[in-house]
């Protein structure tokens, strides 16, 4: 018998488990599929895995600690979160269903300002900075949706941070890179575009 054949009654288990909203916030925690799928249930969700490759989505495995252990031990699988989400192979232009190209620019801008401010920052500067991008009757509406989706969390406080969701679905650090790459040619064109200037004026100075 195939390993996944004799794991099949826990991969539906744990299809069950992943799938159904059991609290309020979305996911479910290694040590609630400890109890109801065993010791081995890793090695379940990763079977389980494999079955959810041809409809392009996974399970993601999201720790709370904000260095993602190489090779987490079962302890540390226990103590973090499963969700299913997609896996990133569906064209980009079915991703965007129900969202417009500038939403999710102001999301990427929301969460990259986040970041950068070591995981919060007050509501009123993210609205200042959307407002240099987008209308100011959208930005409130979108922060409250960023919000309302699971992207980003609000305390009493009106203090911005990172939720559950951007951690199971977004590679932050794929994020940086990308937004980091794209300022690298606006530095390099202004660079170019001064040295000419730097070039007459000291060609001036010499006939001078």
């Amino acid at each position: 018998m195939s390993k996944k054949g004799a794991y099949g009654s826990k991969i539906k288990r744990a299809t069950q488990i992943l799938f159904y909203k059991h609290h309020q916030k979305s996911g479910i925690k290694g040590v609630e599929l400890h109890k109801a799928l065993g010791a081995d249930y890793p090695k379940v969700l990763d079977l389980l895995d494999d079955y959810l490759k041809p409809l392009d989505l996974q399970v993601k495995t999201v720790f709370e600690e904000e260095k993602t252990p190489e090779k987490p031990t079962l302890e540390e699988l226990d103590k973090a979160r499963f969700y299913v989400t997609l896996r990133g192979t569906v064209p980009t232009k079915d991703k965007l269903v129900g969202w417009r190209i500038d939403d999710l620019a102001g999301l990427a801008i929301t969460i990259s300002f986040i970041i950068s401010k070591k995981g919060q920052a007050a509501r009123r500067d993210v609205e200042k900075l959307l407002g240099e991008k987008m209308p100011n009757w959208k930005i409130s509406l979108n922060i409250d949706r960023y919000i309302r989706y699971g992207y980003i969390g609000q305390d009493e406080n009106d203090q911005l941070f990172l939720d559950w969701r951007t951690s199971a679905e977004l590679d932050q650090k794929a994020l940086i890179s990308m937004l980091l790459s794209n300022e690298k040619p606006e530095a390099e064109s202004t660079r170019v575009q001064t040295e000419p200037l730097e070039q007459s004026t000291a060609e001036s100075q010499e006939q001078e």
